[in-house]
């Protein structure tokens, strides 16, 4: 894994390097060093990702009862924490369900299929390594072509693009 994923429920003070600190409370984002006195998760970069340009992205993926987001991949890998509500991810027939406080991660171009929680709003947060092409653009693509022209439910912001420092 590229990302180590921590929580801190009684706050956290970093210094600077290459990771993403959310503020739980505020839903803000800061790179590298930061202090939040209240609950924090802090994303970690543990493996240099190689040459080339690179980004973490923090974003934040809201969902209403019932919605989905049809199979899709992403060009770069990133964990997932869930805020609140639950959210089932299925891998090719491997379904999990996630709730509130709890995380997994996705590879570069894994295919997922995400349906929210029908009875309840559902929002998750995560930090992304991307290429540097990928800087201020949408990442979703959509397996079947067919998906990209159904309504999208699902509303991502973005909340922190920092380029690696090396």
């Amino acid at each position: 894994m590229i990302l180590a994923l921590s929580e801190h429920p009684g706050g956290v003070v970093t210094e600077a390097g290459n990771r993403v600190v959310y503020d739980l409370e505020r839903n803000e984002a800061r790179y590298g060093a930061a202090r939040v006195d209240g609950p924090a998760l802090v994303w970690e970069l543990v493996v240099d990702p190689g040459p080339g340009g690179w980004i973490l992205r923090c974003d934040r993926v809201d969902f209403p009862p019932g919605g989905v987001a049809y199979r899709h991949v992403h060009p770069g890998a990133g964990i997932r924490r869930i805020l609140h509500g639950g959210l089932t991810i299925d891998r090719d027939g491997d379904a999990h369900t996630y709730a509130a406080g709890e995380s997994w991660y996705e590879g570069a171009d894994d295919p997922v299929l995400a349906t929210a929680s029908a009875t309840e709003e559902t929002a998750f947060v995560r930090v992304m390594l991307l290429p540097a092409m990928w800087a201020g653009r949408r990442t979703i693509r959509y397996v079947d072509p067919a998906d990209e022209d159904k309504p999208r439910l699902q509303r991502a912001t973005v909340l922190l693009e920092e380029p690696l420092r090396r």
